[in-house]
């Protein structure tokens, strides 16, 4: 699937040759020639109970998927690194090669053999709406740091040291400013400075009506939202973790429907890579095959859970096995607590089940962060 044309491959019943069809990306196009070939199939005797379509995950999202199903059709949406492909290093691979690649892998699925490949959750356009704010604030903090740290690196040159660009009235104080030679900053520096400072207040703004819109939500009554606001609620009442750790986990992760305690771990790539041959017994770290933003937030909660959570059963453990008082011990037993810990709030979120110790906030802190 490209911007401008799909290449589409299938398996008709009743008929002998492989249809292979290259389309304008246009999904009315697509239904059309589904269509034709379930004729086809009709018009040589056979019955057509239903009719399945994959494609690989990519740019164009699940939007596809979702129009789709809503027209009868099963369409399923293939993980790209799930396909085994060849490990020769000057591989062919054409539209046509990697096409036929994923009609193995999908008949190999259909047939219950779930190595073949693996089929991403197509979620609703309302649970993929949700994680907007979310991930925008995350791409507005750090393009402040960004600039932020820009704009130091612009003064250090000049060498000015003891300016902090990130203060609100930093840009009242750009005129005073004196290199160490005596002199004023150089006008065109000045000029871009104010303008970095510019867009940094514009940042800002932004980043402040994102939290403030998502405060409003948390406390409206939305029967659409009610189950993911209620968890947030519910996660924002331990001590340690704000309103925007608690959404970001349940938008990503916790409002999933996840089978088990391995499947959330394995979700967010908090589990371990085994190199395993014979004799040989060794781990080669994490997986980080999962879900990034929440390996990385749960390290950050990890850390944070030692300083508000001290007498908690998770952070004893910790402390136990971390006596020796090795870095590296602490580096690898601090991404088992963060394993631990997401687990423990996934059975809060799910059967209001209190990790041992934790501290909770008599109410929701719904104006903190």
């Amino acid at each position: 699937m490209s911007r401008s044309s799909w290449l589409v491959a299938g398996l008709v019943p009743g008929v002998e040759r492989r249809p292979l069809k290259k389309l304008n990306a246009d999904e009315g196009e697509l239904l059309a020639l589904l269509k034709r070939w379930t004729q086809e199939a009709i018009m040589a005797g056979r019955t057509v109970a239903r009719v399945v379509l994959a494609y690989e995950a990519g740019r164009d999202g699940f939007w596809l998927a979702r129009w789709l199903r809503a027209r009868g059709i099963e369409a399923h949406v293939i993980h790209a690194s799930s396909v085994a492909v060849s490990r020769d290093r000057r591989r062919a691979k054409t539209d046509r090669l990697d096409t036929a690649l994923l009609m193995r892998a999908l008949l190999g699925w259909l047939r219950g053999e779930s190595g073949h490949c693996t089929m991403a959750v197509v979620p609703g356009i309302e649970d993929e709406d949700a994680k907007r704010p979310t991930r925008e604030r995350e791409n507005l903090v750090g393009e402040r740091t960004r600039l932020i740290n820009r704009m130091k690196a612009a003064l250090a040159r000049l060498g000015v040291r003891d300016f902090n660009p990130a203060l609100s009235k930093a840009a009242e104080h750009l005129e005073a400013l004196r290199t160490p030679e005596g002199g004023d900053i150089p006008a065109n520096a000045l000029a871009e400075m104010r303008r970095d400072m510019a867009r940094l207040q514009f940042i800002k703004n932004q980043i402040t009506e994102i939290e403030r819109e998502r405060l409003c939500r948390l406390e409206e009554a939305h029967p659409q939202r009610s189950r993911a606001d209620g968890m947030v609620r519910t996660l924002s009442r331990v001590v340690g973790l704000g309103v925007e750790t608690a959404d970001m986990l349940v938008h990503e992760i916790l409002a999933r429907d996840l089978r088990d305690r391995r499947a959330v771990a394995r979700y967010a790539g908090l589990t371990g890579s085994p190199d395993e041959s014979g004799s040989r017994r060794r781990e080669r770290g994490l997986s980080r095959a999962g879900n990034a933003r929440v390996r990385r937030g749960m390290v950050q909660l990890a850390w944070r859970f030692l300083v508000f959570q001290k007498d908690s059963a998770l952070v004893r453990w910790y402390r136990e096995r971390t006596s020796d008082g090795r870095g590296r011990t602490r580096m690898a037993m601090i991404v088992a607590l963060a394993r631990k810990l997401l687990i423990a709030l996934w059975r809060l979120v799910r059967t209001g089940e209190v990790p041992d110790g934790v501290r909770l906030r008599t109410a929701a802190p719904v104006g903190a962060q």
